[in-house]
C-alpha cells in the first residue's frame, strides 16, 4: 500500500536527535554534542508545508479558525492576492493542531521531525554541511547591525512560495527555512537528556510553550539547523506567529503516541 496523498513515509529506524557531530552553533537545549542514539517506529508525514489554499479548505468547512490576513500584516499569507500556494503563517499552536486532526492526523513529535527533517544523514542542514544561505533556504541573510526588515525572506520581508528549494533525501521540502514548524512536545531545557537518552521519546505532558522545529524566512543562519529549537505559548499575541507554519504527521498503527487522548495538548 503506498502513502497517503501528499505524504511520505519516514522508515522506523535508529537515528541520533539533537547536536549534529561538527555543529558548533547547538544551544543547551539541543542535547550533546552528537545528538542521542534513538529508534523511532514508522510514520507519514507532509512532502510539504500546509498552503493557504489547504488551510482555507478548514476553515470553510468550520473545523479551522481562520488566521491573521495580509491586511493586518503584510506578511501574513492568507486571504493574499495570489499566495494561495503560499505556506500558511500566522497560525498559533492550536491552529496547527486542529488542521492536523481535521485532516486525519496530528502534528509531529520533535524526534519524528527530526528524523524526517535529516532524511538518514547526520548533517546539521538537510542540504548537508554548507552553511546556511539564501542558495538553499528561505531566510534572513542579514549580518549585525542590518535592519532585519531589509533582509527577512531573503530580501522579500515574506515568504516564498513552497518547494522553491530542492527537497531532501526523503523528498520533504521545506524542513529548514521558509516557515518553522509547529510540533507536538511541550518545551523542556531537558529533553535529550531526562527523556531521550532515557527511552523516553514523548518528551513531558504537560508544560507552558510547544516546540518550534526548523529555521523561518525571518531567523538567521543559526536558526537554520536541524536540531534548533524554539519554543512559544499555545495562544497568544497572534502578532508572535509570522514565522510559524503547518506540516502533519499521519501515524501507522506503531507510530508514537498512536493513543494520546489529550495528554499533549
Amino acid at each position: 500500500m503506498g502513502a497517503p496523498l501528499g505524504k511520505v513515509l519516514v522508515p522506523a529506524g535508529n537515528f541520533r536527535v539533537g547536536c549534529s557531530v561538527g555543529d558548533g552553533l547547538c544551544g543547551v537545549d539541543e542535547g550533546p554534542k552528537g545528538g542521542v542514539l534513538v529508534s523511532v517506529p514508522a510514520f507519514y508525514i507532509d512532502i510539504s508545508e500546509v498552503s493557504v489554499a489547504e488551510y482555507r479548505n478548514c476553515v470553510e468547512a468550520s473545523a479551522c479558525d481562520a488566521p491573521f490576513t495580509y491586511k493586518r500584516t503584510h506578511y501574513c499569507n492568507y486571504d493574499a492576492p495570489g499566495r494561495d500556494e503560499y505556506p500558511v503563517n500566522c497560525v498559533n499552536w492550536q491552529q496547527a493542531s486542529n488542521y492536523c486532526r481535521w485532516q486525519g492526523g496530528r502534528l509531529a513529535f520533535e524526534v519524528e521531525w527530526e528524523k524526517a527533517a535529516r532524511a538518514g544523514t547526520s548533517n546539521a542542514h538537510p542540504w548537508g554541511s554548507q552553511p546556511a544561505s539564501c542558495e538553499r533556504a528561505v531566510m534572513d541573510p542579514g549580518k549585525p547591525g542590518e535592519k532585519d526588515t531589509e533582509t527577512d525572506g531573503c530580501w522579500r520581508d515574506l515568504t516564498w512560495p513552497r518547494n522553491s528549494f530542492p527537497a531532501n533525501q526523503l523528498g520533504l521540502y521545506d524542513m529548514v527555512g521558509g516557515l518553522s514548524e509547529w510540533v507536538m512536545d511541550w518545551y523542556t531545557v531537558d529533553l535529550h537528556l531526562n527523556f531521550y537518552q532515557k527511552g523516553r521519546l514523548l518528551g513531558p505532558e504537560k508544560g507552558e510553550l510547544k516546540v518550534i522545529k526548523g529555521g523561518a524566512w525571518d531567523e538567521k543562519f543559526w536558526a537554520q539547523r536541524v536540531s534548533n529549537r524554539f519554543a512559544k505559548p499555545v495562544k497568544g499575541n497572534p502578532d508572535l506567529y509570522g514565522s510559524n507554519g503547518i506540516r502533519c504527521v499521519t501515524p501507522l498503527p506503531s507510530s508514537l503516541g498512536r493513543s494520546l487522548g489529550t495528554r499533549y495538548e
